[in-house]
């Protein structure tokens, strides 16, 4: 069966899509084919449906900490936020990969469990948490990860364990093998209800404080070089409020590239690449990417 046969059937296909309608940055190019299959049975059939047609796939998640470039994506791009059930389980929660890390978070607190806090105000999905290994205030998904279910581009099901999955600083083996993620449980402690939502309202005033949340942007652009915080960096070598074309470094926190308006995803690659050589010829050190950048070059 055919990608076109699955969309007579009732999948969710659209051709030629701005892929900006659905990044955080509000910046990047068309895919040629983009889909949002609502269960494991869609999304089995769409992988064989594209593998059928010869297309490659891309899996871009909630797109919160991605730059897709201005050509776009050529084949078929995945959006699982269809797929987003989040039960909670005694001391486990079972999230499906579409579902929002922050929504998962808060079903943990409302029902009384702690170690998702620190994902209170992370605006990625489940499957891009575990995919990146996302991490804040001190937490990472690895911390409170007890297994993560995945397709393979063939359809096959597997499970991996927390120790099975590799995780490092923003990486985990599935950047990789080219797995999906479907389904993430996590392993967590009950608590005081009051006391852990009190402190993700809290991580997330905090968040708001810091952070140029009045701006589109991808989040933090850069991984913390070993003994340094890259936002003073920045400062320090005169980079904070430096602007190409719509993209700027912002001016309330460094470490985030923000959309003044019109930007495009050449003006944050310009820019990332113009610090980047900034700060190594300033300070030797080659700052690298944390957010994830895709697309026809």
């Amino acid at each position: 069966m055919k990608l076109h046969d699955l969309k007579a059937q009732g999948l969710d296909l659209q051709e030629n899509i701005p892929l900006s309608r659905y990044t955080f940055t509000q910046t990047g190019g068309p895919a040629e084919y983009l889909a949002f299959p609502k269960s494991l049975e869609e999304l089995r059939a769409v992988l064989a449906a594209a593998r059928e047609d010869g297309l490659p796939i891309t899996v871009i998640g909630n797109a919160s900490n991605l730059i897709i470039r201005d050509k776009g994506i050529k084949g078929l791009v995945l959006i699982l936020t269809g797929m987003n059930e989040i039960k909670v389980e005694d001391s486990r929660v079972r999230a499906q990969a579409g579902a929002r890390i922050i929504d998962t978070s808060f079903a943990a607190g409302k029902a009384g469990l702690s170690g998702l806090e620190f994902a209170a105000g992370i605006p990625g999905s489940v499957g891009g948490a575990v995919f990146m290994n996302a991490g804040a205030y001190g937490g990472e998904t690895k911390d409170c990860l007890e297994s993560a279910t995945v397709v393979t581009r063939s359809g096959e099901l597997k499970t991996y364990s927390n120790q099975e999955l590799n995780f490092s600083y923003r990486h985990s083996l599935l950047q990789e093998n080219d797995e999906i993620v479907i389904e993430a449980v996590f392993a967590l402690k009950k608590g005081d209800k009051a006391t852990i939502l009190d402190q993700m309202n809290y991580l997330n005033a905090l968040r708001s404080y810091k952070q140029p949340l009045e701006y589109p942007s991808c989040g933090s652009v850069f991984k913390r070089p070993v003994g340094h915080f890259v936002g003073p960096m920045l400062i320090a070598a005169g980079l904070q409020g430096k602007q190409i074309g719509g993209a700027q470094v912002s001016t309330k926190h460094a470490g985030f590239i923000v959309n003044k308006g019109g930007a495009t995803a050449t003006d944050y690659l310009n820019l990332i690449h113009y610090i980047q050589k900034t700060i190594k010829e300033k300070d030797g050190i080659a700052l690298q990417t944390e957010v994830r950048i895709i697309g026809e070059e």
